[in-house]
């Protein structure tokens, strides 16, 4: 089995790394060929490579030696990132429209050249401004609010929880972007606090360097402060990534059920990407929720929201997740909707009510175009 896993993450990567590397490649040769005859095509050269090799290169050294110097590569990627992807689709336009043009010749083939820079400058520059909007959306995080109702004893009137997902603390979200939630969270004076996985961005060192989670500082949170593991908590070194939250007083969720003063039910799951750090996989949902007495409110933290449809028959009222951040960036929006139900938002299925969080952080460029990062609150009552 280990070798089987081993084995995935070797062919994921290796998918990644050829499409990053034929995405810089189709990019660079547009730009070299829209800028024949002006002079520049040696100054283009150097400055793609340099941002081209910016995301891995901040990967490889954060990995190796977290600092000021990572941070910039990080932060300077992940710009790139989303770079890649708007430019690249805007070409592919512009590719089409060329083609029509072999076929129909309206416009000149003397003019083709002067086109292709028209091109060249429109699309870079309608994306650097596109991304500097993205930028903007989401360092501006809102807070959705949802009423659910069930039909078990809650033994107070009123029970308000505050879920975050996908914080990514690391070399791009850091102290004063927790100051900011720390002061989101407490303005809706939670009852409970869930934090829904990816805590830490992967590596744990930017995280440990800056002490970051210590700026999440909630004061008066009446049931605690709990969290459950996120892919990106195997991603970086998981024996050193939950002691450090812990040491926060947060207490991570590990396939266990606790039951809050208030008599409702959490259960916590290990995220599924739990074997590369365990080296074993997670309690089936099925075994967990075994331990849980249906007759109480129920709710199951679970990073990503892939077995939903597992849950009709489990006593489960509310399942929170995240993982998806609503896609970031349209369109990779459509790929998250099709990949789960929900990929965002609430869906009813049976008597359970299910939300997935868009986050409060980002992966990778920290842009958001056509979603919003957010905290979740949900004000659970009860029909009894």
């Amino acid at each position: 089995m280990a070798f089987t896993h081993r084995n995935q993450i070797i062919y994921f990567l290796s998918a990644v790394l050829i499409i990053y590397l034929s995405t810089n490649l189709y990019l660079f040769f547009k730009g070299f060929k829209a800028l024949g005859g002006t002079g520049y095509r040696s100054l283009y050269t150097v400055i793609f490579l340099v941002l081209a090799t910016t995301f891995i290169a901040g990967r490889i050294i954060e990995n190796s030696h977290s600092g000021l110097i990572a941070d910039i590569l990080n932060i300077t990627g992940g710009f790139w990132l989303a770079f890649m992807l708007y430019a690249t689709l805007l070409w592919l336009v512009f590719d089409i429209v060329l083609l029509f043009n072999k076929l129909t010749l309206i416009i000149r083939p003397e003019y083709v050249q002067q086109m292709k820079l028209f091109a060249f400058i429109g699309i870079t520059s309608f994306v650097a401004l596109l991304i500097t909007a993205g930028f903007f959306n989401a360092i501006r995080p809102v807070s959705k609010h949802y009423d659910i109702t069930v039909d078990k004893q809650i033994n107070n009137d009123s029970f308000r929880i505050v879920a975050v997902s996908d914080i990514h603390l690391g070399s791009i979200i850091r102290k004063r972007s927790m100051k900011h939630l720390s002061s989101m969270i407490e303005a809706e004076h939670p009852d409970v606090v869930f934090l829904l996985g990816d805590v830490v961005d992967g590596s744990i060192g930017p995280v440990l360097r800056g002490d970051l989670l210590s700026y999440l500082r909630l004061h008066d949170i009446p049931m605690g402060v709990y969290a459950i593991t996120g892919n990106h908590e195997f991603i970086g070194n998981i024996n050193k990534t939950l002691p450090y939250i812990e040491s926060k007083g947060i207490k991570v969720l590990k396939d266990e059920i606790i039951t809050l003063p208030n008599g409702v039910q959490v259960a916590g799951r290990y995220d599924r990407s739990s074997y590369s750090g365990l080296g074993r996989a997670r309690m089936s949902m099925e075994l967990l929720l075994s331990q849980a007495d249906t007759a109480r409110p129920l709710i199951l933290l679970d990073h990503q929201p892939d077995e939903v449809e597992y849950l009709p028959g489990h006593g489960v009222d509310l399942q929170l997740s995240g993982h998806t951040h609503n896609g970031q960036m349209w369109p990779l929006t459509l790929i998250t909707n099709a990949m789960y139900h929900p990929g965002y938002g609430y869906r009813k299925i049976s008597s359970a009510s299910v939300i997935v969080s868009s986050g409060f952080g980002i992966w990778g460029p920290r842009v958001r175009i056509g979603t919003k990062p957010e905290i979740v609150v949900i004000d659970l009552k009860s029909t009894l």
